[in-house]
């Protein structure tokens, strides 16, 4: 009997899992684009154990979580939904986690795994009944710009500090730090850097300021270069260490319910405009947009038992589309190389704050263009969603800036005779939210 030459086989293969003849691309336009997709994204194992790390996390064990989640929330996404879309610990949410629940409210770690497998489980019950497209159109498009251009000034506040640029003052609160210290300059000039890389359309700007400022610490900054190989380390620090007691039983409602709502916007919307993007939205043919929702959401809670903050779609799979990418085999190139990246720990341990800082507040800056999606013309609608974005960095919680947010748009229409132009599903946020701040307390 004949045989089929391997080639032939694996293209095969390939041809079945991701229909790309039917797609318009090849193995080789998908490759590249998931190289480009994780080029633009590699960053976050980087910062990931930055952030979490300074929540008291082991650093090791986060960097090997954010690495394996990575892989198999984008390996999910391609062979199950198969949508050229990659999936990591999101941005914004993983700052929440160290400097909000953890650090202010002064929760453990654990609890607040604990919070983010409980916001998965609720995640993944919204989207299998089908809820989950409600909710998104019951929430008022200026309040969903706003929780983006909130998290976009947070993350700011935070690499500014990081970066030694914004320092504490008993007298104004913050003030300037010394501009003459090695992390501040080395900072400015990454930050600078990846501007102009960017603005240059070069593929991983973000991930070549990262490592140009860590390489730059050893000569500038005192650091220690420790290698770049070496075994994967031990994920048994973080492993299935999550307290769900805790976040059950001790008034961690609104940070399952703020996981809840950013997970919902931010995903989605990533989901949705991404796969517009590609031409993949098309009416009638709604099943892979489910089954992408539904990678997403098991994707949450998975990264908790890994040992890490939420997990969500990427908006920069939208560069490896812009590449050719249109089918889960992009994804799952991105999952591969994931995996690759847990044989470079010592180099992830070295990178300081400062040289994550300048990525950080990149992405913070990229955030903020959210604003002109607001109607300036109505103060009902602009006024929330000011007081959403503001309180997140002046209270230092993005709970508070969403609580507030709600309770304002709501009473805002209430006192100006809208009350019919409010969701119910507004009124049902902003009661939670009331009950939390006069019956439970707040921080």
């Amino acid at each position: 009997m004949p045989t089929t030459p391997p080639q032939a086989a694996a293209t095969g293969l390939l041809e079945r899992l991701f229909k790309l003849r039917e797609h318009g691309t090849t193995p080789r336009t998908e490759v590249i684009a998931g190289i480009t997709t994780f080029l633009t994204m590699a960053y976050i194992i980087f910062v990931n154990p930055s952030i979490l790390g300074d929540a008291g996390m082991p650093k090791d064990a986060v960097f090997v979580a954010t690495c394996l989640i990575a892989a198999l929330g984008s390996a999910i996404m391609g062979l199950y939904a198969n949508y050229p879309i990659a999936m990591a610990p999101g941005m914004g949410l993983n700052a929440y986690f160290a400097y909000a629940v953890v650090l202010h409210m002064g929760f453990t770690w654990q609890a607040a795994l604990g919070a983010v497998f409980i916001s998965g489980c609720l995640f993944l019950v919204v989207t299998l009944f089908g809820i989950r497209r409600h909710i998104i159109d019951g929430i008022p498009q200026s309040l969903r710009s706003a929780i983006t251009v909130g998290i976009g000034l947070f993350l700011a506040l935070i690499a500014l500090k990081s970066a030694g640029i914004v320092v504490g003052d008993k007298a104004t609160l913050v003030t300037l730090g010394d501009l003459h210290s090695a992390p501040v300059i080395l900072a400015v000039l990454g930050f600078l850097a990846i501007v102009a890389l960017d603005k240059a359309r070069v593929p991983g700007a973000i991930l070549i300021g990262i490592v140009g400022v860590t390489v730059a610490s050893f000569f500038f900054g005192g650091n220690q270069f420790r290698g770049i190989f070496s075994a994967p380390p031990s994920i048994a620090p973080t492993f299935l260490q999550l307290d769900i007691h805790t976040a059950v039983t001790k008034g961690l409602l609104n940070v399952v319910l703020v996981f809840f709502l950013v997970e919902l916007f931010d995903a989605t919307g990533t989901l949705m405009g991404v796969a517009k993007r590609a031409g993949l939205l098309v009416p009638g043919k709604m099943e892979r947009l489910n089954k992408s929702l539904l990678a997403d959401s098991g994707a949450i809670f998975a990264g908790s038992l890994l040992g890490t903050s939420s997990t969500t779609a990427y908006v920069e799979s939208a560069a490896g589309v812009q590449a050719g990418g249109r089918t889960g085999m992009t994804a799952l190139t991105v999952a591969a190389l994931f995996l690759a990246c847990l044989f470079i720990a010592p180099l992830a341990g070295v990178v300081p704050a400062y040289a994550t800082a300048p990525a950080l507040f990149f992405v913070a800056c990229l955030m903020l263009r959210e604003l002109t999606e607001l109607n300036w013309d109505d103060s009902t609608e602009v006024v929330p969603a000011a007081v959403t974005a503001l309180l997140m960095p002046f209270t230092y919680s993005i709970a508070n800036g969403l609580a507030f947010g709600f309770i304002t748009y709501a009473a805002a229409k209430l006192f100006t005779g809208r009350v019919r132009e409010v969701h119910f599903m507004v009124w049902i946020i902003a009661a939670v939210f009331l009950f939390k701040f006069f019956y439970i307390g707040g921080h």
